[in-house]
């Protein structure tokens, strides 16, 4: 009788175990969303850089913008793929205040708001832009802003007066990977921020991130 009672318990605690394996899978899988990997945002950038390593102090001297985000909230970094906003029908500016732009308000992400002199990806004046999305959700469109010329991203905040709107795409259709060709007038010289406004196709959800190129 014993052992019946003990084997019955050991099957109802290997159900329960799988149904919490199960439930602890599936959620990421629901939740998970996506950045643009190129020209890396600052929060992949710093997440793709020391992830890892995240406790290494040499990120202090090596890699200080990214040390200062850690510090603030490493809740940023690992969580790259979630910089989103529900419900803002487009009125993105009227949404999102000066100076909030990189962490697109989102306070728990506002040291990606934080001047100074953050990593860099070497452009030309035409290049490629690609989103990395866990979830394919496919986009209704992409909006690209580039900083204008006298801007400096080492000592001043974004704000919408700072940008040069460079084009909007047309509808992409859900994949984990969509690239697409930006094209500006070549006007662009050394450290620029390259603004960009994800509108999700699922639903009403805004992302919007900062990546910090240099034009060559």
């Amino acid at each position: 009788m014993r052992t019946r009672t003990t084997s019955r318990r050991r099957r109802v605690l290997i159900a329960l175990v799988a149904a919490l394996a199960g439930m602890f899978l599936w959620v990421p899988a629901a939740s998970a969303h996506g950045t643009i990997v190129s020209p890396a945002t600052r929060a992949y950038q710093c997440w793709q850089d020391w992830g890892s390593q995240h406790t290494n102090p040499a990120m202090q001297q090596q890699d200080p913008m990214c040390w200062q985000a850690f510090q603030a909230n490493a809740d940023t970094m690992w969580n790259w793929m979630s910089a989103l906003r529900d419900g803002l029908g487009g009125n993105f500016q009227g949404s999102t205040p000066d100076g909030q732009l990189c962490s697109n308000a989102l306070a728990r992400n506002n040291s990606l708001n934080t001047p100074g002199p953050w990593k860099e990806t070497s452009l030309g004046s035409t290049f490629s832009m690609h989103l990395y999305d866990q979830a394919s959700h496919g986009a209704d469109y992409f909006r690209v802003y580039v900083s204008k010329n006298g801007f400096d991203p080492a000592t001043q905040r974004l704000g919408w007066g700072n940008l040069d709107f460079i084009t909007q795409t047309g509808r992409y259709a859900p994949a984990k990977d969509i690239t697409f060709t930006v094209q500006t007038s070549g006007a662009y010289r050394g450290h620029h921020v390259v603004f960009t406004i994800w509108q999700a196709s699922h639903l009403d959800q805004t992302y919007m991130w900062c990546s910090d190129v240099n034009f060559g």
